[in-house]
């Protein structure tokens, strides 16, 4: 089946959305996402990422058009020739990051992140983590606001925020960006391969409480958090050839 012949539309909530829904919806008919080939999205950065994560399980590829205030992981929005964009569309292949938070209460929680897995201070005092990466303990002890570990497609969010790099779609690799790292103060962060697990513990937890998010969801208290790629999970996202997700990434580089 060629995609674009089902296309479910879906819209961030605002009235302006709705009504590019709508006329959408009367121009190339509409079907619901569970039926569709492809699932085109109309909505910022953030609405893209609820998408991906509302029909991971569901394979369906993923078409966003911009209708918000950040649009990263978006194309252009136009009314006109959508059935022939979606048919010139590359595919972008990503895998999530899978996180597995332990509670200091004994449970554990399981997450799946896109962009990033943040761990962040709950309090004015700074978090205190050991790393091991492959079982390794690479940083015996890292006094931090926090630290994130982020995908290729995510390295340009938080990640950039926080002076991490910006990793290329295919370099098969995972950036590890401390957050205000006070001690040891000079350690920038590392680049790890995208199989890597990385498992971080929380020192002095009761004094120092920190929570853990895999891209909007969070768990607080955490004592333990282990992160490695999700390779049963593939998403898939279409773009307009000459702005590829690829391109986009190269040239946030070179931005002033």
């Amino acid at each position: 089946m060629t995609i674009g012949e089902k296309i479910a539309f879906v819209a961030m909530p605002g009235q302006g959305v709705t009504e590019a829904k709508r006329r959408l919806e009367e121009r190339y008919g509409g079907v619901p996402p569970g039926e569709a080939d492809c699932i085109v999205a109309l909505g910022g950065d953030g609405f893209m990422l609820q998408t991906l994560h509302r029909y991971m399980q569901q394979g369906t590829p993923i078409y966003g058009m911009n209708q918000g205030t950040v649009g990263f992981l978006m194309n252009g929005f136009s009314e006109e020739n959508l059935r022939e964009r979606l048919r010139d569309a590359e595919v972008a292949s990503l895998h999530p990051l899978r996180m597995r938070a332990m509670h200091d209460g004994g449970t554990e929680m399981e997450a799946l992140a896109i962009n990033e897995v943040s761990l962040l201070r709950q309090t004015r005092q700074a978090a205190k983590l050991r790393i091991k990466v492959d079982g390794r303990v690479r940083l015996d002890e890292l006094t931090c606001d926090g630290i994130l570990l982020a995908t290729p497609a995510g390295s340009t969010a938080y990640n950039l925020s926080a002076h991490g790099p910006i990793l290329p779609l295919n370099a098969q690799v995972l950036a590890l960006t401390p957050i205000s790292a006070f001690r040891p103060r000079r350690w920038r962060g590392a680049i790890l391969p995208r199989h890597a697990q990385v498992e971080l513990d929380i020192l002095d937890h009761y004094k120092r409480p920190v929570s853990a998010t895999a891209d909007a969801t969070e768990v607080r208290d955490v004592v333990r958090v282990t992160i490695a790629e999700a390779p049963d999970v593939t998403l898939r996202l279409l773009y307009d050839p000459e702005h590829s997700l690829e391109e986009r990434i190269i040239a946030e580089q070179f931005l002033p």
